[in-house]
């Protein structure tokens, strides 16, 4: 018999497990949209690497940021440095970053970018020349230790180590730009950044979204201040690119490459078919072309 008490019991029941659910749900959601590794699990993770090298883990401090940044390798061998894009961390090169082949030839760094990983994690630096320049402290001190620091940057870390390139030419011997962000108004601005970076929403966020949202907002205008800048890169340089990148357009790689006046050495790779995934359909060509920087005269 319908009874209205067991009506608003079973209601009452079904609204918490409906809650539960999505709480678990927004748990989970959160965890994977950090997209980050405590210094714990990182260690962890990159154990397993055919040297059994330990990644060291430190922390640059400054007034402004904190910079968490990982080695692993032999210190007397070049440097390679890995700046990721957006949203993203350091933990996207975790399988480069345990990789015989590259350990061989160098000792390996990753940063998390400002406002991603443990770098002020949802605190954005929208001005790519101030990361830059906080990276560039943490290059400075090893720039002793290797005769040769190659430069990796991937989608929006291309922005930031083409910037790097420019403002400190002395830091940087060579540069492998990887879907890199490069030509103003040339890459897709999704219509939900928009009202997420609204402060009304922005709150509800994950930080990487918050800080992805803050970089993509502003980005043109960071490229806009770079136009000068390309003359002054002087680092053996090669651009990899899909062509069917829809996110960050092809005509960027291009654009840099025509830009790059004064690089000893300039190549450019156009992948067909292939879109904004090189680091998982590509990876051989990576690493080789890492190595390339590693030894061209």
């Amino acid at each position: 018999m319908f009874s209205f008490r067991n009506f608003l019991y079973v209601l009452r029941w079904k609204s918490f497990y409906f809650s539960a659910t999505l709480l678990i749900g927004m748990s989970m959601l959160y965890s994977t949209a950090e997209m980050r590794f405590s210094d714990t699990a990182y260690k962890f993770k990159l154990r397993n690497n055919a040297f059994r090298y330990e990644a060291k883990i430190q922390y640059h401090e400054t007034k402004e940021r904190t910079l968490r940044y990982l080695e692993i390798g032999k210190k007397n061998l070049p440097l390679i440095v890995f700046i990721h894009g957006a949203p993203s961390s350091s933990r996207f090169w975790k399988n480069l970053l345990r990789d015989s082949s590259l350990l061989s030839n160098a000792k390996l760094m990753a940063v998390d970018r400002p406002g991603y990983g443990y770098s002020g994690y949802g605190k954005p630096e929208i001005s790519v020349k101030k990361q830059a320049a906080l990276i560039a402290e943490v290059i400075k001190k090893k720039r002793d230790q290797h005769q040769r620091i190659v430069v990796h940057g991937s989608s929006y870390g291309g922005t930031v180590a083409a910037r790097l390139a420019m403002d400190y030419p002395e830091l940087v011997d060579g540069l492998l730009l990887q879907s890199a962000s490069m030509k103003p108004h040339a890459e897709r601005t999704y219509s939900i950044s928009y009202p997420t970076h609204h402060p009304g929403l922005r709150w509800a966020m994950p930080g990487s979204i918050r800080t992805a949202n803050a970089e993509k907002l502003s980005h043109h205008t960071a490229l806009e201040k770079m136009r000068d800048g390309w003359k002054q890169i002087t680092a053996r340089t090669i651009i990899l690119h899909g062509d069917s990148d829809q996110l960050i357009y092809p005509e960027n790689a291009y654009f840099a490459f025509r830009e790059l006046k004064n690089a000893p050495y300039k190549d450019i790779r156009m992948f067909s078919g292939r879109k904004h995934d090189l680091l998982w359909t590509k990876t051989e060509v990576l690493k080789s072309s890492l190595l390339k920087l590693l030894h061209l005269p």
